[in-house]
């Protein structure tokens, strides 16, 4: 053979071994990647064109099925089908061609079909010549609680409103109630109709009110005075005070090195917090900043982080639902200089009632209140109760995991009854029930925009002494009304617990 027939040849088998190769590669290790990529159109179809297992919440006969696949006379066989839209959107998500958000995202593998926990199954269905039916998810939603809370919200903030509502089981971390508004209708996503789709999704992703947006999980605020129990917990936990000490107060405070009525702090107008020194029950009970301001400069911005973080700030933690903000204790300040340092006295005295960087969301509080309730212990929050087959049977329950503890039992226990007195005689009046011993929180918390209204909050729990509930409430519009945490949040949060209480 002469040599330019034989570097054609080697050129040609070079050739050979590379489509080969390729080939290995693409059927044996990429084929997973293939797969599961957004834009492989011919598998977007297929999942689209099977038999979605249902996403259900409640238990025995008060089950309720919050999303479905039923048959549909078209290429795609099954429309996916929302039977109470508003009330569990920002939760359930949506399903379109080649797309899922929510928990229809998160527990995509389940519902499709696909998680290796359906292997049985899938085999099943094979052996009969069946097609590939999706698993049902069970979850952690308390029916009467979420209507409790969607109810409450609604009236409160209005149709054009904007807030959240989340309630938590203390002991296990299973999230009883999340609503997030303004919401929408999954059932115009959901449509074979792809063109009417991409109008209603590109209309709802323009609106400035963001109803995409699931608040309880992915808006974070100034928690304001809410984060006071962060605070008082801090302060009990380092020996600083006990629940029954008297604390520094004061009618205004001019945070130490600083200059100028913009670093001054008062109580708006509350006469109880004036006194140089007060009861540490009076301080939680009437909300005074410049207490809580003083602990927080006495402990140091360490000290204050630490405490936050235990509590769960600056992490995540909820594993089945995404995305999800982290709430912030902040890390460092910026200098002059451009260089990360140290919060100062004037910050540290700010982030002691939830102002400066300090920023929550509404489950991120609703855990604060959830630890405090379980006596200082903080369970991871979940939302999926269990992985069912598409017969409903248990292939696998959520067990309630201890994250940390975030304070002493004792600590907790002197909180609880700063929080129960906020209630009996304080700005958290509006959440009392009667014959239960309630523990709340207030917040009203400053934009830093002049002009703007502030945002209310409300955390609280029930009953104090053994808690079965734990809830906060964000509000951050309602148009024509004067927002104030305490009058329009705490009817929704005392709705909320009354709801489970009486379940």
């Amino acid at each position: 053979m002469n040599r330019p027939i034989r570097a054609v040849s080697i050129f040609c088998m070079m050739l050979f071994l590379a489509l080969m190769v390729n080939v290995t590669y693409l059927q044996f290790w990429h084929a997973k990647d293939l797969n599961e990529d957004p834009h492989n159109a011919r598998v977007a179809e297929a999942a689209f064109s099977r038999q979605r297992g249902a996403i259900l919440t409640g238990e025995g006969r008060d089950q309720i099925t919050l999303a479905r696949s039923k048959d549909f006379d078209d290429q795609y066989k099954y429309l996916r089908v929302y039977p109470k839209p508003y009330m569990y959107a920002n939760v359930t998500g949506f399903l379109t061609l080649g797309s899922q958000t929510g928990i229809e995202h998160s527990q995509n593998t389940v519902l499709s079909g696909e998680d290796p926990r359906l292997f049985v199954t899938r085999l099943i269905d094979l052996a009969q010549n069946q097609s590939n039916k999706g698993g049902n998810v069970l979850l952690t939603l308390d029916p009467a609680a979420q209507e409790a809370a969607y109810d409450a919200l609604l009236s409160t903030v209005g149709p054009d409103g904007e807030g959240s509502v989340v309630a938590i089981e203390p002991k296990t971390g299973r999230i009883l109630a999340m609503v997030s508004l303004p919401s929408y209708d999954p059932n115009e996503l959901a449509t074979h109709d792809f063109g009417a789709s991409e109008q209603t999704y590109a209309r709802l992703d323009d609106d400035d009110k963001e109803p995409l947006v699931n608040r309880a999980i992915q808006t974070r605020l100034f928690p304001g005075s809410t984060f006071k129990i962060v605070t008082a917990a801090a302060a009990i936990e380092n020996g600083l005070y006990n629940a029954d000490d008297e604390v520094p107060s004061g009618a205004f405070w001019q945070t130490p090195g600083t200059s100028g009525s913009s670093n001054v702090i008062d109580n708006e107008g509350r006469t109880g917090c004036s006194p140089e020194e007060i009861p540490f029950r009076t301080a939680m009970a009437q909300s005074c900043n410049t207490a809580f301001a003083k602990m927080a400069v006495e402990l140091g911005p360490e000290k204050m982080r630490e405490q936050a973080e235990k509590f769960g700030f600056n992490s995540d933690y909820l594993s089945d639902l995404a995305p999800q903000a982290q709430s912030v204790y902040p890390k460092s300040a910026t200098d002059a200089e451009g260089d990360d340092v140290e919060l100062n006295d004037a910050q540290t005295a700010q982030t002691g009632f939830g102002q400066y960087e300090v920023q929550a969301t509404p489950l991120q509080m609703a855990m604060v209140a959830a630890a405090l309730a379980n006596r200082g212990t903080l369970m991871r929050p979940y939302l999926v109760e269990e992985v069912q087959s598409a017969e409903y049977e248990t292939l696998e329950t959520t067990d309630p995991e201890e994250l940390r503890p975030a304070v002493s039992p004792s600590t907790a226990d002197q909180v609880t009854e700063l929080m129960v007195e906020t209630v009996d005689n304080g700005t958290a009046y509006p959440a009392a029930i009667p014959g239960v011993s309630v523990a709340g929180k207030t917040g009203t918390a400053q934009r830093g925009v002049p002009g703007l209204p502030p945002y209310g909050w409300f955390v609280s729990f029930a009953p104090a002494e053994d808690a079965e509930v734990a809830v906060a409430v964000m509000i951050q519009e309602a148009p024509g009304k004067e927002i104030a945490g305490g009058q329009l949040g705490g009817p929704i949060a005392k709705a909320v617990m009354e709801a489970i209480l009486n379940d």
